[in-house]
């Protein structure tokens, strides 16, 4: 069998590191819930977790994203950054309250803030340019079989263990995740920027069309909060008609469903976006997205139906996560590119900080409804100004790098 040329040892590596390092931290993610309510943590700590995390660790994707173009090791970044994330579930696994756990939420993120910018970088540098949906989206697949087996496995190991235990094995993966990308990523041509320029400067000279892009990320991402925030909601929920013990259950098998279909249409998604347009596919993705947090809205407690919309999640955040990288990959130069994909993460992470904070309090104060009401239409602005703001990009990759 002839392995199709896109599919280089670096797409493997990237995809294979994705993969164990999704099992590690997606094991921990799935129990912080459980977790966070053993430590007496109250409601609003989640969305702050989450938030901060989010946000902190997309800020450094800017700064590690310029550094590593500037400096031209962009390997060495990728490796340093996976060393963190590596080490964040000892962290939690010590924390006695819910700010230990913010403290190694921010480790671990920032680790994949350090990491993710060059190894995308790499990534995109080591396909033809027709081809990067299909070798971003192999490499979400890899991130997302991950966060499918992460929670999985913490399901099987919970009914024998408690939660921190689990969370110390939760090292092993990030450590194989570290072995991947040493063994599997090498830059091709690997050399400093040629005419390296301040941060501010750097920025101010990406294309335009990439920064009116950005603007509409920024406001779709304002309602696009955590994901871990619907297991909490799905056992709210479900505890009144099935009791607390099965809720938790079904809120974490619904959390699985949805990573299985994001896990399952990464790559088909990617592959039609080289094929038809990313520009098209992505803005088919966000408007999934607003069509199901009405569904939400005017959905009744039933599992069937939150299973239904779980999975609507998978699709539009597979989407969302193939789609944006290889648009913006497209519209960034190779020699900017790891800035470019900093620049992309730290607008999506102040849409997650802000966003998953926002839902957070007003779940808490004002109720359900409300907040994914406010999701909907903020992103459905984001929805428009994609549209608008995107016209005459093509969408898809015609020539090489």
């Amino acid at each position: 069998m002839k392995w199709p040329g896109w599919l280089n040892r670096i797409v493997v590596g990237a995809g294979l590191a994705s993969f164990f390092g999704d099992l590690g931290y997606e094991s921990v993610t799935v129990l912080l819930p459980s977790f966070l309510i053993l430590l007496g943590a109250p409601v609003f700590a989640l969305g702050i977790i989450e938030g901060l995390s989010d946000g902190a660790s997309s800020f450094v994707k800017l700064f590690s994203g310029y550094f590593a173009d500037k400096l031209g090791r962009r390997r060495g970044f990728a490796l340093g950054g996976s060393v963190a994330t590596a080490v964040f579930p000892a962290i939690v696994a010590i924390a006695s309250s819910w700010y230990g756990v913010l403290a190694g939420r921010l480790v671990g993120w920032i680790g994949k803030g350090i990491r993710s910018p060059a190894r995308d970088a790499i990534l995109s540098k080591s396909v033809e340019k027709k081809d990067l949906g299909k070798a971003f989206g192999f490499h979400r697949a890899g991130d997302t079989l991950g966060a499918v087996a992460g929670p999985a496995l913490a399901l099987v190991l919970v009914a024998s263990m408690g939660i921190r235990e689990i969370l110390w094995l939760a090292v092993i993966p990030g450590i194989l995740a570290f072995v991947a990308i040493w063994l599997f990523l090498r830059e091709r041509d690997a050399a400093p920027h040629p005419r390296p320029r301040p941060l501010v400067a750097s920025m101010r000279g990406l294309p335009l069309r990439f920064k009116a892009f950005l603007g509409a990320v920024l406001v779709f991402g304002i309602a696009d909060f955590s994901q871990t925030l619907l297991i909490a909601f799905a056992i709210v929920s479900l505890t009144p008609s099935l009791g607390f013990i099965p809720a938790t259950t079904l809120g974490v098998g619904l959390y699985l469903v949805r990573n299985i279909v994001y896990a399952a249409a990464s790559y088909p998604l990617g592959l039609l976006g080289d094929r038809i347009g990313r520009r098209p596919m992505l803005i088919f993705g966000y408007a999934v997205a607003v069509a199901t947090f009405i569904g939400f809205v005017i959905a009744p407690a039933n599992v069937i139906v939150f299973g239904m919309l779980f999975a609507m999640c998978g699709i539009f955040i597979a989407a969302e996560d193939t789609l944006e990288s290889a648009l913006a990959a497209e519209m960034v130069e190779e020699e900017s590119r790891a800035l470019g994909f900093g620049a992309l993460a730290t607008i999506n992470g102040v849409g997650d900080l802000v966003s998953s904070v926002m839902i957070g309090f007003i779940w808490t104060f004002v109720g359900y409804s409300a907040g994914f009401m406010i999701a909907a239409i903020i992103a459905a602005a984001g929805t428009v100004l994609l549209f608008w703001t995107t016209r005459g990009a093509s969408g898809a990759g015609r020539s090489v790098n």
